[in-house]
């Protein structure tokens, strides 16, 4: 007994869909043999070279102020712990008979903080350098 919907089983197409993308038309067609046919019917034709084309350059490898940078000598640092700073650190530390990492136990900081202050080279930060004031019972010199 055949149910009361409609009956499919004629009506199935079973060839594949294919969609086609059209190419670029007018002004934007690009390939060789539409730009040649442009210029046998006396067509203007423009085609510019792109920057680096088909290479594996970037557009931004030409530094504008490149040549400035060439020029520059100066060396830059960053500004470290003085020696008298890292000698006062150390011997207050020592006083106290404290390792270097009870003391950074004693700040909450990491062992190679207080390592790196007193081999000098450390950039000096004012919050750490209260808690080691605190830390020690001492006022420490200005870092500079």
């Amino acid at each position: 007994m055949p149910s009361g919907g409609p009956s499919f089983q004629h009506q199935q197409d079973w060839d594949p869909v294919v969609f086609h993308k059209a190419g670029p038309k007018g002004k934007a067609s690009k390939s060789a043999t539409e730009v040649n046919a442009a210029r046998r019917t006396g067509a203007a034709v423009e085609t510019d070279k792109k920057f680096a084309g088909g290479t594996n350059k970037s557009a931004h490898s030409q530094v504008p102020n490149s040549k400035k940078l060439d020029e520059n000598t100066e060396t830059f640092r960053h500004d470290t712990v003085s020696h008298d700073f890292k000698m006062a650190l150390q011997q207050a530390r020592l006083a106290k008979k404290m390792t270097q990492a009870a003391l950074a136990t004693a700040i909450n900081e990491k062992s190679s903080v207080i390592n790196e202050y007193e081999s000098g080279k450390a950039i000096p930060n004012g919050a750490i350098i209260n808690k080691l004031n605190r830390a020690l019972g001492v006022r420490l010199p200005k870092a500079k």
